[in-house]
């Protein structure tokens, strides 16, 4: 513990120790989010199709979009997730914005990347409890997806690991640059308050950057949530994981993005934070040992605030309809 908290410590002295208020992007922790590039628009605008498909799901419901929802900051905003027949989830929807800046996928990284990942949900009893197999049939039996599965793929048989890879490329595309913080970081000194500043120096002194750097402000380590001072989980103290079922991983989590975070409430694998000031007062106390002023809390939010960027510009697709022989869901099937 005493190595983690020098560690907090020394990246904050490193991002303090260059110039603060205009820096340029590769003198601060944090960097500016880069545009998408779209290598192949059919095989994205593929993926875009079946990641609102609610066809993918046993009852014909529940699409990628119900957890992971593009028009409230890729996320539902609920403690946890609702599933099949109503079921609701163990843990928090992280955002799909900039997942794939996130050195692996899910809360405990079980999922190597965005493809692996998108195979999950289909199959798991608690969300869209579907199997892949049926799920490839269903595909299978619209005309429209085969033809467009033909055109990108070059092959009559539909395989789910080219429903994962389309509907991982389409994710990729949903990256949110040109926040004000963005700005700010390119040279742009209008871009943020000096409130906001300051707050970015404190986000910075306090040892945040420890855990919320790079482009995405976080997803590229995993951390004990608890460091300092045990968390107060919503789960018993001794027992497993609620994420992995290991003992040894009960709090070890991915560390979330931070961008976009005022759109992503509420916070923590269970939801726990109803708000950025509860949030921000939490790991402040768990993580660092610190207890923040209400000015401090406030200029902190502040600066969080300055991390959300361009939403993904999309229009809901038309979907291919569904043939004679393709079956039909059943809502409350068990």
């Amino acid at each position: 513990m005493k190595n983690q908290v020098v560690r907090s410590i020394s990246i904050a002295a490193l991002s303090l120790a260059a110039p603060c208020l205009f820096a340029a992007p590769a003198q601060e922790p944090i960097q500016p989010i880069p545009a998408a590039k779209v290598t192949s628009p059919a095989l994205v605008e593929l993926g875009r199709k079946l990641y609102f498909d609610p066809r993918l799901s046993k009852s014909g419901f529940i699409s990628c979009n119900s957890c992971h929802n593009l028009s409230m900051g890729g996320s539902d905003n609920l403690k946890t997730s609702i599933g099949h027949n109503w079921q609701e989830g163990p843990i928090n929807s992280p955002t799909v914005l900039n997942s794939s800046m996130n050195l692996a996928q899910f809360w405990d990284g079980r999922a190597k990347d965005l493809k692996e990942q998108a195979g999950g949900p289909i199959a798991n009893p608690g969300e869209m409890a579907f199997t892949h197999e049926l799920a490839v049939d269903l595909l299978q039996s619209i005309p429209g997806y085969v033809s467009e599965f033909k055109k990108v793929f070059k092959t009559e048989k539909i395989d789910i690991g080219e429903v994962t890879a389309a509907i991982a490329a389409f994710e990729e595309t949903l990256v949110t640059p040109n926040s004000r913080f963005d700005k700010w970081l390119k040279g742009d000194k209008k871009a943020l308050t000096a409130v906001e500043v300051e707050g970015y120096n404190l986000f910075k002194e306090s040892g945040c950057v420890a855990c919320h750097n790079g482009p995405a402000a976080g997803g590229n380590s995993f951390q004990k949530m608890g460091l300092v001072e045990p968390y107060n989980a919503s789960v018993p103290a001794e027992g497993r994981s609620a994420v992995t079922g290991k003992d040894a991983d009960r709090f070890n989590f991915k560390v979330p993005t931070l961008r976009n975070v005022e759109l992503t409430y509420p916070y923590f694998h269970d939801g726990a934070a109803d708000t950025l000031k509860e949030a921000v007062n939490t790991m402040g106390r768990i993580q660092l040992g610190r207890k923040y002023s209400d000015s401090e809390n406030a200029k902190i939010v502040a600066f969080l605030k300055t991390l959300t960027g361009d939403q993904p510009n999309f229009k809901l697709p038309f979907l291919p309809p569904s043939s004679d022989v393709t079956k039909r869901p059943q809502p409350f099937a068990k």
